[in-house]
């Protein structure tokens, strides 16, 4: 049986600039893709523009790409934008 592929969804309290917070996502993001090929996208919760949310889907190496993506968001500082510098992640998988 072959290993399921993993979506996460990272959410987060947004504090600060939301311009300067986008472009630095947008920056992090760029950099994971390129070291993982796994591009990610943004949301906003609408009803609330300070929860943000990063997804990343159809991971098949986790352990790589949780390497990667931490180390990415320690290099641009993404948990500085992050009240109490929590950023919340969830993976899932396909139900069989």
């Amino acid at each position: 049986m072959a290993p399921s592929v993993i979506h996460y969804y990272i959410w987060y309290r947004v504090e600060g600039d939301a311009v300067a917070v986008r472009l630095a996502i947008d920056a992090m993001q760029h950099d994971v893709a390129t070291r993982t090929g796994i591009r990610g996208r943004v949301l906003v919760r609408r009803d609330d523009p300070h929860t943000w949310m990063e997804i990343y889907e159809d991971v098949a190496a986790a352990a790589s790409f949780e390497h990667e993506l931490a180390a990415a968001v320690e290099r641009h500082r993404i948990a500085d934008f992050a009240h109490d510098r929590a950023r919340h992640t969830e993976a899932f998988v396909a139900a069989h």
